[in-house]
């Protein structure tokens, strides 16, 4: 018979955290924190494998489901002395999702479960409390009429207000308990009058309806969107916990908060979080009630931390920041309640970070012996580091501020102001920078908050669901700007007199919380301290070299501070469309004869030549590997009259001629046309110019600084051997002759990029005229799916969301189909000339998971944009730590 379910807490435990992937996050770390004696509220996980079978059997369960659920709460009812559905000691319970890895807000929650018209009465008489009571009651028909039942929200929210309206009171808390009677009458009428039949009042069925309101959830619009937004297989499934309730809500004695073992936004090592007094949690997240401090070093003036309040329960939550800190040696996001001055703990998992904080944790972790230098490695998601190494806000650019709020995850941006997620999606996708601007954010927003630049709420806390998700997605967020209006019906922003249309731009400072009228300067940041650290720890773990593309001083130079080893992609044809040579490059192309384009060729020479000397200078005796040129000649030529009337008077012909020739060049697919090595073939003058500018660049480095370049000449689109037989030797005379002309000599290589099939497939009888190969992984991709990159966006979403292809294949390197081409060429290549240099240099080079790749095949180095080339280093090293760690297992 298969295990379904897995209990917890009393002495009862069957789970551990290493049980993730059955019982999920929240399942395995409760039972882990049961087993080292924290204060645990006992109850039992439904596994994640329920999920599939809830789904391939048309949401029916396993038959044996039911059993093992009855002998699991029979156990929790022991456990507290309570019945389930009892009419005078009731036994209740929450019911909540519990995935692999942590998706906050995004799947469904039930608290309060086993309240009817019978056990409200006895919870009121055993807590001696009927107010508790109904406000319990209350909150659990509101939860489950919309969660199970599909009633929307604000249907009970209307009549909370209308309820205080006729009380005359502003705040929920000052209702009476006949009051919040009334309030559950008027619930149970609407969730008849929208279902059509009365609120269930067996608890037994409440509990079913609730397990398969989580089970259904994990698709919801909201949880598959994440999902996609963080590449969460769906088929991991969501885990079901059952807990026996405790509250936070029984008086100023209970309280219940969340909390994090380090500070999440900075990383520093203080105890940071928020509780609220007579509370429920999904109170604290709301941002409805103005959380308090935990500590009293932080409070306030006219602020009550947990410290002084609840002094007991204070200490007695510090040590367990220890206790988890120390077990799990990660920084920990904790929820707790306070029920009558007592502390249980309902939940710890890895907690959400910044980037900046997750470098600091991790350096700090390493020095203080918690963890080793290839575990702080290995915390750190290489894709983040890109939060770290764009513009931050000036500090001497001038500025209007319009108001403040918290500091809820740093960075800056600026965007056009929109006040619905839907508007910031379709906004985005037109190119527009948007900032969300909301009252408070909830998990149906989440495609609005990733499509946005920062994300504004005037209500909720450093905990609050805006602040959490921003952090976790690296979006600049300020929270809680209570001092700001957000008036939906008018579209404006308004504080101070100033106001602040939908449309008009607004500028967040993440790291202050404050929020400015108009954009506001940046400037770069500094790519040092725990950054820095970090990375010489990963040099010293990676295998793989790190390169750049780069073709201007600018990109080289950006490329050398951040720690690349060369230059492993530089694409000549963009130097061509600088104004002051794309007229000569116009003349090459246009000319019918060889004098008149070599003519027009020895007026680019001195350009290229420059180049290459100001890269070789900057690279300082590091690889560069230059491609010749690619692109097939019509992407050269002008488009409009004026243009071509200049082409034309430069070659004393006339427009029509202009035409003929742009008529003759053009191409019906030129992705697969007259372009790459079959441009050396038919003009050998082009290649032979580029490579005297190669040499000659070279040679006066060398010269210059004693430090003679290395070039790497590379002929783009081989897919023969005598292809590159042919533009080699076109290479190889250019340099017989500089070297002449010269005295001087260099060393330097040539090589192929391989983009296509054929060339994979024939990597052996390349590689015998080849020095390196260079997998130019964006035109393979192109030619081993036969698709066109350009148009691709149309379907390749269709197909992502439909699981056909995991991830967009220009995005992630294909495995199975374009992985397998560089599997082979690699393979075959060496086996050919065993010292064959392999390195990758299309997008997929900053890309993670295809730098895990190319660490499985063996490549040399991997080559990214600048910017990316921190992210390629971290990856690297974790690639070679989990390869290392693959072949111990």
């Amino acid at each position: 018979m298969t295990k379904w379910v897995y209990s917890f807490g009393a002495g009862n435990n069957e789970g551990r955290a290493d049980m993730r992937n059955l019982l999920g996050g929240k399942g395995a770390n409760l039972a882990e924190m049961s087993s080292i004696g924290l204060p645990v509220p006992p109850g039992f996980t439904i596994t994640a494998e329920v999920t599939a079978a809830f789904y391939e059997n048309d949401h029916k369960y396993p038959d044996d489901l039911k059993g093992q659920v009855d002998a699991a709460l029979a156990q929790v009812e022991k456990a507290v002395g309570l019945n389930f559905g009892d009419s005078a000691h009731p036994l209740l319970v929450s019911v909540r999702s519990g995935a692999r890895v942590s998706m906050p807000g995004m799947m469904d929650t039930v608290l309060n479960l086993g309240l009817n018209d019978t056990t409200v009465e006895g919870l009121a008489k055993a807590a001696n409390d009927p107010r508790f009571a109904w406000d319990s009651y209350r909150r659990f028909i509101q939860m489950y009429g919309s969660v199970v039942l599909g009633v929307d929200h604000h249907r009970f929210e209307e009549i909370i207000e209308h309820a205080k309206l006729d009380a005359g009171v502003i705040e929920d808390t000052a209702l009476t308990a006949d009051q919040w009677r009334e309030v559950v009458e008027g619930y149970k009428d609407l969730v008849e009058q929208e279902t059509g039949k009365p609120f269930p009042q067996d608890p037994h069925e409440q509990l079913w309806g609730a397990i398969g309101a989580v089970f259904g959830s994990w698709m919801n619009a909201r949880a598959v969107t994440y999902r996609r937004l963080h590449d969460i297989p769906a088929d991991w499934g969501t885990a079901v916990n059952v807990q026996a309730m405790v509250f936070g809500n029984m008086g100023n004695d209970c309280a219940t908060g969340v909390c994090f073992t380090r500070d999440p936004s900075t990383g520093e090592n203080m105890f940071y979080g928020e509780y609220l007094v007579n509370a429920q949690g999904e109170d604290v997240v709301a941002g409805i009630r103005t959380p308090q401090p935990l500590s009293a070093s932080v409070a306030k003036s006219g602020e009550i931390p947990l410290e002084k309040a609840m002094p007991a329960a204070y200490a007695e939550l510090m040590e367990v920041r220890s206790t988890l800190e120390k077990h799990y040696k990660d920084m920990q996001d904790i929820e707790f309640t306070v029920q009558q001055n007592k502390l249980y703990m309902l939940q710890t998992r890895n907690g959400k970070r910044t980037v900046a904080a997750s470098l600091r944790m991790a350096v700090e972790m390493a020095r203080e012996g918690l963890i080793d230098e290839a575990e702080a490695v290995m915390r750190v998601n290489p894709s983040s580091l890109d939060q770290l190494l764009h513009p931050m806000l000036d500090p001497t650019a001038s500025r209007t501020i319009l108001g403040k709020g918290l500091p809820a995850s740093p960075g800056a941006a600026s965007g056009i102001v929109v006040f619905s997620a839907d508007e910031a999606e379709s906004r985005a996708a037109k190119g527009e920078a948007v900032i969300l601007c909301r009252v408070e954010t909830s998990p149906e927003d989440i495609h609005g908050m990733h499509a946005a630049k920062g994300i504004l709420t005037t209500r909720g806390g450093m905990t609050s669901h805006a602040a959490v998700v921003a952090r976790g997605m690296g979006r600049p967020c300020v929270a809680g700007a209570g001092g700001i209006s957000v008036d939906y019906n008018n579209q404006m922003l308004s504080a101070g007199g100033k106001q602040v249309r939908a449309g008009e731009i607004v500028t967040l400072d993440g790291a202050t919380g404050e929020v400015f009228v108009g954009s506001v300067a940046m400037i770069e940041p500094a790519v040092s301290g725990d950054f820095g650290t970090l990375m010489e720890w990963a040099d010293k773990h990676r295998r793989m070299g790190v390169r750049a593309n780069a073709e201007t001083p600018l990109d080289a130079e950006t490329a050398r501070k951040f720690g690349a080893e060369g230059i492993g992609l530089c694409r000549t044809e963009h130097m061509f469309f600088d104004p002051e040579r794309i007229l000569a490059v116009r003349q090459m192309i246009i000319s019918n004869t060889e004098s008149g384009r070599r003519a027009a060729l020895a007026r680019l020479l001195p350009f290229q030549r420059e180049d290459f000397r100001q890269i070789f200078t900057i690279m300082a005796g590091l690889p560069v590997t230059i491609r010749l040129l690619d692109p097939p000649l019509h992407e050269f030529l002008p488009h409009h009259d004026q243009e071509m009337q200049e082409v034309a008077d430069s070659l004393g012909t006339d427009i029509a001629t202009i035409r003929l020739r742009a008529e003759e060049l053009s191409e019906a697919n030129p992705m697969l046309g007259h372009r790459g090595c079959r441009l050396g073939i038919a003009f050998p003058e082009i290649y032979e110019m580029q490579a005297r500018a190669i040499f000659e660049g070279a040679i006066a480095v060398a010269k210059e600084t004693g430090n003679a370049p290395h070039p790497e000449i590379m002929i783009p689109l081989v897919g023969m051997k005598r292809e590159l037989e042919i533009t080699r030797a076109q290479v190889d005379k250019i340099a017989v002759e500089v070297f002449a002309e010269t005295g001087t000599t260099i060393e330097y290589s040539v090589g192929t990029m391989i983009e296509l099939p054929r060339a994979a497939l024939l990597a052996d009888k390349i590689a015998d005229c080849a020095d390196f190969f260079s997998f130019g992984t964006n035109d393979l991709t192109q030619t081993v799916f036969g698709l066109s990159r350009d148009d691709a966006g149309k379907f390749l979403p269709h197909y992502v969301e439909a699981g056909i292809l995991a991830k967009d294949p220009f995005v992630s390197i294909d495995v199975e189909g374009v992985g397998e081409m560089v599997r082979i060429a690699s393979e075959k290549g060496r086996a050919a000339k065993g010292g064959l240099k392999l390195g990758i240099c299309g997008e997929h080079g900053g890309d993670p998971a295809s730098i895990a790749f190319c660490e499985q095949v063996g490549l040399d180095y991997v080559s990214c944009s600048p910017f990316r080339v921190p992210v390629a280093r971290l990856a690297a090293a974790q690639a070679a730590l989990g390869a290392a760690g693959d072949r111990t297992a």
